[in-house]
């Protein structure tokens, strides 16, 4: 009877240091996850600076060859594509669309508290990860920069729009 118990002790021994191994691997690759998103966020971001200035930069370029052309409506955005400064009707339409489910989900609680961009994710069905967050929150605020949301001081959102000055509408920094 001793060796019987023995044996179940060694076997559960092993299946207990088999669970840990695997907690520890588990753990080693959401914390691998997490960087990977971070860094993805990050690089998108990144890139969609570089468009914006390359936009910019070109719109400079041409308002010097055009003097005074007339204004041509803003095309429907793409996906990574830069946020335009809000005028007058300009439609929801020519921005890129996770920036219109930000807008609009604001837009739907128009009259209602400011809200921080965790709860803004949590909202649009996003995973409340740092990763996540930060980028609704880069997106939230370049809404904001353009005119297409407002900002509170606590860094807080709320729906409202106000017309920016100058082409591009300032940093999105």
């Amino acid at each position: 009877m001793t060796s019987m118990l023995g044996l179940l002790e060694t076997r559960e021994a092993a299946a207990r240091e088999r669970v840990e191994d695997l907690r520890e691997a588990a753990a080693r690759a959401a914390a691998a996850l997490e960087a990977a998103e971070i860094e993805l966020d990050r690089r998108v971001i990144a890139r969609e600076e570089v468009v914006e200035a390359l936009a910019l930069s070109a719109a400079e370029a041409t308002a010097v060859t055009k003097a005074e052309a007339e204004p041509v409506p803003a095309p429907a955005q793409l996906p990574g594509t830069t946020v335009p400064s809000w005028q007058e009707g300009l439609p929801a339409t020519a921005l890129a669309p996770d920036y219109q489910r930000i807008l609009g989900m604001l837009a739907d609680r128009s009259g209602q508290e400011p809200v921080r961009a965790k709860e803004i994710a949590v909202v649009l069905g996003l995973e409340p990860a740092p990763a996540k967050v930060e980028g609704v929150r880069s997106k939230a605020r370049r809404l904001a920069e353009r005119g297409w949301l407002v900002q509170e001081a606590s860094g807080m959102f709320r729906a409202g729009r106000r017309p920016v000055a100058g082409p591009g509408g300032g940093s999105s920094a």
